[in-house]
């Protein structure tokens, strides 16, 4: 499968230019014209690698990886910007960019570092053997990369949602109280103290990886307990 690249830039002709280039090596190639556009679709489509624009209209670039790196996400960054500025660089290197590059640049440079932060984050997946990867039917979940996917579908997941089925799948069967599910995601994020909150999450959960929520498969219910991920 091959790995999904997100562009976000504004300039048509620059962001056609990566796309082919990208799409020449095997990449799954999204496109975004905005801040705002390009948070939307790095949240919801839970791209592998962003190229992010700093100079873009709405929200800029600097502020789009602010709030993507607030929502959870960990892909890898690769800054474009028109300027030679080191203030820009280290700007972009303290919110969370993985890498730089000043437009004009060359494709095959572009190219060399995609592939460079792509195996820099990821490395070769393990098996589920090797726990980075856990596989139920045609669900699979992605731990490192933080990713999760039915066949040939990526599914975009909310931070509590991922970490509450990450809690689950990770022990098959085992049942967990609402109550010990708000601990858990306590630390991670700052939760409503009702365990009705949880009830909530998990009905979103459903809403995106069951074919029928109604008839859970993955996430089931323990009547009067809990919930629990589907025993293999």
């Amino acid at each position: 499968m091959s790995a999904t690249i997100l562009i976000v830039e504004d300039e048509h002709a620059v962001a056609r230019g990566i796309q082919y280039a990208l799409q020449q090596e095997g990449y799954t190639v999204a496109l975004a014209k905005s801040g705002e556009e390009g948070l939307e679709a790095a949240v919801g489509q839970a791209p592998d690698l962003v190229v992010l624009d700093v100079r873009l209209p709405g929200i800029d670039g600097f502020e789009m990886l602010r709030r993507l790196r607030a929502a959870g996400s960990k892909a890898p960054v690769l800054m474009l910007t028109a300027r030679d500025d080191e203030v820009d660089k280290v700007i972009g290197l303290e919110l969370g960019a993985d890498d730089y590059m000043t437009k004009p640049f060359g494709l095959r440079e572009l190219l060399s570092r995609v592939k460079a932060l792509l195996r820099r984050a990821y490395g070769d997946l393990a098996d589920a053997q090797g726990g980075r990867v856990i596989r139920h039917r045609d669900l699979v979940i992605d731990l490192e990369r933080r990713r999760v996917q039915r066949g040939a579908k990526r599914i975009g997941l909310t931070p509590t949602e991922f970490e509450i089925l990450r809690h689950l799948a990770s022990r098959p069967g085992r049942v967990y109280t609402r109550g010990e599910l708000l601990e858990l995601l306590r630390d991670y994020e700052a939760l409503d103290q009702d365990e009705k909150t949880i009830n909530v999450h998990v009905s979103h959960l459903r809403d995106k990886i069951e074919d029928d929520p109604a008839r859970p498969v993955f996430v089931q219910t323990i009547r009067g307990v809990g919930y629990a991920f589907a025993e293999r």
